[in-house]
């Protein structure tokens, strides 16, 4: 391996130097950083191509400092007997194992704001290209054939373009479409009527963007709930002729069914600067007309490079050196001193957060979390991030707890912390109440002495339960026959019952069902226990 000296500035004799491994390449000015900070710099840029040898560099290193070449798998992890934090220098995780990271004790950090505007203006520049024809009219003029008539391009102003997904990239492609005469759509589920009325976009659901939009740009993260987002069917929906933009993440789009309805004429074109296999060497799409391909160029600019470099580098160092966390997305940001009393309810917080956004559809329009007793009394900022990040996870989940308290800020979504003395039968209780288009949902919940936090209360009925690994969530009418029903039917399935735990609102009334079970239930057998007679709705749940 090729070992850039470090400088001899002066550490304490006590502590050794830690090591970082950069496996990717990153800007120089990541290695200056850590030089100048007093920390040891293995520069292997071509590392991550090779696992190998990979498996073998990181058994003495204390940080990992990546891009998206190198895979933190947990065989990587397992390897790397000394490492603490995984820096990734740009937003996007795909390639970390997150949850393996944090079975490891290892932080996983990103740069989510580093890159924000330059993947934004190649998103403007797909548009244009795609609209002009520009590639393949470059090709066609510098083989010698000048062909005026076969590129009738389109404008772009006073066309409508769809912006899915409007956070912080989202956001900035709107304002630089509204420069250029664009009308501005808008589908996100944590945009609020307010937020789009200050960005100047009109927020609509995703049905209505699909039939108006000309032009419709991805930018949202890919998750389960955001997979295929844009399917056939999606594309059925559009308007003929229709123009997709995709800088956002390979995943999102349907590739074979893209394919199909740029070959058919269905859609007017594409920009696709992301693919579900990368490095796509081969794709079903490659040879579709009207097709603007970049390999994932999104970031790729000197500036965007030489910001996410010296981030990673700066929040890396910040806490192999000092203990501080930044920016991580498997750790709230706590001193060494908070730690061992917060950590616990930062748990039960994001659990909460997690249990109202998984169950959560229509826009957000404010958060109350209240808390009673000896846990008002702590420093909340971790513990309301901790349920926010809970919260937007579902649908945005890169977020981490530090940024999404400028995430909900940035969707104009409100978010109030109450304080208060015990006022019930637990000595601390956290409730989190979401107001959305469609009323309000509330869940509370509580950490008993072992440590474990529990739920207390859903709706306000109460019951209690763990915050399990898969459960079905069911609301049902409180009638007999009920908990036979839904017991014979999982076992036909083949789900085991790990936990069965009941709340009713009174006799007769609305009742909830927290149901935890062997491994996650298939979105079929969910749909059979909906179907159940005095089932009214059914969840699977995943925390």
């Amino acid at each position: 391996m090729q070992q850039i000296a470090p400088t001899q500035a002066a550490l304490p004799a006590a502590r050794p130097r830690p090591v970082v491994l950069i496996s990717d390449k990153l800007s120089t000015a990541a290695v200056d950083i850590f030089r100048e900070r007093g920390v040891e710099v293995v520069y292997e840029p071509d590392l991550g191509k090779d696992k190998d040898a990979l498996h073998a560099a990181v058994a003495d290193v204390d940080g990992l400092a990546i891009r998206s070449a190198t895979k933190v798998t947990e065989k990587v992890l397992a390897a790397a007997k000394r490492l603490k934090v995984v820096g990734r220098a740009g937003i996007g995780v795909d390639n970390v194992d997150i949850p393996a990271a944090s079975r490891a004790g290892v932080i996983v950090m990103n740069t989510p704001f580093g890159n924000s505007i330059t993947t934004a203006e190649h998103a403007v520049a797909m548009m244009f290209a795609v609209s002009r024809q520009i590639a393949a009219a470059d090709a066609s003029t510098q083989a010698g054939r000048w062909e005026k008539n076969r590129f009738m391009g389109r404008e772009l102003t006073g066309k409508t373009l769809g912006v899915v997904g409007c956070g912080n990239i989202g956001s900035i492609v709107a304002a630089r479409a509204i420069g250029l005469k664009l009308r501005v759509i808008a589908f996100d589920p944590f945009l609020t009527a307010e937020r789009a009325m200050e960005l100047g976009v009109e927020k609509v659901e995703l049905d209505e963007l699909l039939r108006r939009a000309d032009i419709i740009t991805l930018h949202t993260p890919l998750t389960e709930r955001t997979r295929n987002i844009v399917s056939a069917e999606a594309i059925a929906a559009m308007k003929q002729g229709a123009i997709l933009i995709n800088c956002a993440r390979g995943g999102l789009v349907d590739e074979a069914a893209l394919r199909r309805a740029l070959d058919e004429g269905r859609l007017g074109g594409a920009g696709v600067d992301v693919f579900a296999e990368e490095p796509a060497t081969e794709n079903v799409l490659f040879g579709a007309p009207n097709l603007v391909c970049t390999p994932h160029l999104g970031a790729a600019t000197t500036e965007a490079q030489e910001n996410v470099a010296l981030q990673v580098a700066e929040q890396m160092a910040d806490y192999l050196l000092r203990g501080a966390v930044s920016n991580a997305l498997n750790m709230p940001s706590i001193t060494a001193e908070e730690a061992p009393i917060l950590t616990p309810f930062v748990a039960l917080a994001e659990g909460l957060g997690s249990f109202a956004g998984q169950l959560t559809e229509t826009g957000i329009r404010a958060v109350r979390i209240e808390y009673e007793g000896e846990v008002a009394e702590l420093n909340l900022r971790a513990l309301t991030a901790a349920a926010v990040t809970g919260l937007m996870r579902p649908l945005l989940q890169d977020v981490n707890m530090v940024s999404a308290p400028t995430i909900a800020r940035d969707r104009g979504i409100q978010v109030e912390e109450t304080r208060r003395e015990r006022q019930g039968a637990y000595e601390n209780t956290i409730r989190l109440t979401v107001a959305t288009e469609r009323g309000e949902r509330s869940v509370a919940g509580t950490v008993f002495s072992d440590g474990r936090p529990r739920i207390i209360q859903v709706k306000g009925i109460n019951l209690e339960a763990n915050f399990a690994p898969h459960m079905l969530y069911v609301t049902n009418e409180d009638k007999p026959g009920f908990i036979g029903s839904i017991g014979t039917l999982l076992g036909a399935e083949g789900v085991n019952i790990a936990s069965f735990t009941l709340g009713r609102e009174r006799a007769g009334a609305e009742a909830i069902c927290l149901v935890e079970v062997d491994g996650a239930p298939d979105p079929s057998i969910v749909a059979k226990v909906t179907a159940l007679p005095l089932v009214t709705a059914a969840r699977a749940l995943a925390f």
